[in-house]
């Protein structure tokens, strides 16, 4: 029940983390590196399944990483970019905050079914790859967008 709740505290705490950092983002142009380092430093959490208390099956992998691109669709529909004096920013969305709390609440739920079926490990191992099935999904859906709006809105393309 320990890490149960552990756990849970600190998505809480990186689910508010990422609003602050989307609002910051908003702040300053969007660029192809901010877009895509992202997923880069979190695919270092892969790691994980050196240890074999978090292997799983690899249905169990593209289960998780289907279910994170489903929860993607509402990120992307909540990122746009405009351009702002010859820059390209990101939008802040208003339902942004929402969005990632309603994702978490389904997700803990989401858990706490699955977690008591399956040990503690695993469980870790699909909500990772879940979440990167969702960070994947959603930034390269982004990079998608900021490409084509640079090409055919701004001057040098």
């Amino acid at each position: 029940m320990f890490w149960l709740v552990a756990s849970t505290i600190v998505a809480a705490g990186m689910a508010i983390g990422m609003i602050f950092v989307r609002l910051n983002a908003a702040k300053k142009p969007a660029s192809v590196k901010k877009i895509i380092l992202p997923p880069l430093f979190m695919s270092t959490g892969a790691l994980m399944f050196i240890f074999p208390v978090f292997h799983i099956a690899w249905i169990q992998v593209l289960e998780a990483f289907f279910v994170g691109m489903i929860f993607s669709i509402l990120l992307i529909k909540s990122s746009k970019f405009e351009v702002r004096d010859q820059d390209i920013f990101l939008v802040p969305s208003r339902a942004f905050p929402f969005i990632l709390f309603g994702l978490l609440i389904v997700r803990i739920v989401i858990k706490l079914i699955i977690g008591s079926t399956i040990s503690y490990g695993e469980t870790s191992g699909m909500f990772f790859i879940l979440a990167f099935g969702m960070i994947v999904t959603w930034r390269v859906s982004m990079l998608y967008q900021f490409l084509q709006l640079k090409k055919n809105a701004l001057p040098n393309g």
